[in-house]
């Protein structure tokens, strides 16, 4: 768990959690994981280049949803907001989505599932796996959460 904070020290990825994030989007990207790991693609804000991040996807009654487990100021929610929320996702065959945030009052029942299946995010996100729902909304508004739409 120290480890996991340590990549993520200040919210941003160190250079190792850089190195090992584009191992992981490459691998997302094939299909070679579970049909939960994509690969976010989306244009930077400064750069202009399409960059990609790996990701669990969450999905809840059907519908598909991206967690920033670092919050707001992640660069990929950033760059989201920046590019209207068109991005792509890939995970063996690519999609063009759209990105729409999701309010905070609707976040609880998503951030539970997504904890559940991306166990990575829970030093980052601290709450028990089996808080009641009660208590995900009284972080929901530091997590943004996204629901993916086709294009």
């Amino acid at each position: 768990m120290a480890f996991h904070r340590w990549l993520y020290h200040d919210g941003h990825p160190n250079l190792l959690a850089k190195i090992l994030n584009s191992g992981w989007a490459f691998l997302h990207s094939l299909g070679i994981a579970p049909n939960y790991m994509v690969t976010l693609e989306v244009v930077g804000r400064q750069s202009g280049k399409v960059i990609s991040f790996p990701l669990a996807m969450a999905v809840v009654s059907g519908e598909r949803y991206l967690v920033s487990m670092l919050g707001e100021d992640a660069n990929w929610v950033r760059n989201v907001h920046a590019a209207g929320g068109k991005a792509q996702l890939r995970h063996g065959r690519t999609e063009r989505v759209i990105l729409r945030e999701v309010e905070v009052d609707q976040r609880a029942p998503i951030l539970k599932e997504y904890l559940r299946r991306a166990p990575g995010a829970r030093p980052h996100i601290s709450i028990a796996l089996d808080a009641p729902l009660s208590e995900y909304e009284k972080i929901s508004a530091q997590f943004p959460v996204f629901r993916v739409e086709n294009a």
